[in-house]
């Protein structure tokens, strides 16, 4: 599917403030006339680092194909997982009660993320009404939810105990351990316990039969990837397709696509992620 090429603006956005301090939300919008469905896109970091300019590149391409996109800043792994979990979630009924104002679709919009931020999107999406995320009350404007009509993942951390796990045994001498680095200590920092970790896992959630959303989703994964091309204790598929086979035995609808590794940090990623937003935003 072709996409055409269009111009687009960028603003930045204080939408939620913390201890006096404003996380910005930065709103690509196409040339043209609105309002148009919007993409909330996560950026990566191993829930510790990162911010939303870490998003450029895929939300330039997801703007020119005609999308609106917002990229999120969100407090990260020293607030704890259910804060940034909060966040997301607010900004999203923030972009829906603000929805004229930002010349938007409330009623068409999608979330996406890369690496952890990817996790954090699948996660948004399956528990939008979830009181935990729900949190930081809307002030003023119409009542809204979370909720989303799909959601684009790049190499998510889908499984964060099993990726947890995986890091130490490779640190430990059993796998590749050249990738590993600061990995463990991430996921101490962020999630502090198993417990934590098994609780925000998209992955334990579909096989611990949880009622979650199941909106449409994508998984678009770079081959090989020794970070997710693994299998977890006990289990016959690697990560993606075990995801995708239980996203789909629970009755979601997802596509695993598989890329070149060493380019997908480009339009080998970023043009099917706007080709899966169009058919399901528009």
């Amino acid at each position: 599917m072709a996409t055409e090429v269009l111009d687009f603006t960028t603003e930045d956005y204080d939408y939620v403030q913390h201890d006096g301090a404003a996380l910005k939300l930065r709103l690509f919008k196409p040339a043209g006339t609105g309002p148009f469905p919007l993409v909330i896109d996560l950026h990566g970091g191993a829930w510790n680092k990162g911010d939303l300019s870490n998003c450029q590149g895929r939300d330039e391409i997801l703007a020119q194909s005609g999308l609106a996109v917002a990229a999120l800043d969100f407090r990260h792994a020293e607030d704890g997982y259910l804060a940034c979990m909060a966040d997301i979630n607010y900004a999203t009924r923030w972009c829906k009660a603000h929805a004229a104002e930002l010349d938007i679709d409330p009623d068409h919009i999608g979330i996406c993320g890369q690496s952890s931020g990817g996790h954090l999107a699948m996660l948004s999406g399956m528990r939008p009404w979830d009181e935990r995320y729900c949190e930081i009350a809307l002030d003023g404007g119409p009542s809204v939810d979370a909720s989303v009509k799909c959601v684009g993942m790049a190499w998510p951390v889908i499984n964060p105990l099993s990726r947890y796990r995986h890091a130490l045994r490779c640190r430990a001498g059993d796998g590749p351990s050249e990738w590993v680095n600061d990995i463990p200590e991430s996921h101490d920092k962020y999630w502090v316990t198993d417990e934590n970790m098994i609780d925000g896992n998209p992955m334990l959630a579909l096989e611990n039969g949880e009622k979650v959303e199941l909106p449409p989703a994508i998984w678009i994964q770079g081959k090989p990837d020794i970070v997710h091309d693994y299998r977890d204790t006990g289990q016959d598929l690697n990560e993606p397709d075990r995801f995708a086979k239980n996203y789909r035995d629970a009755g979601g609808e997802i596509e695993l696509l598989y890329i070149d590794f060493a380019g997908r940090e480009s339009v080998l990623s970023h043009n099917p992620l706007a080709v899966f937003f169009r058919k399901h935003l528009e």
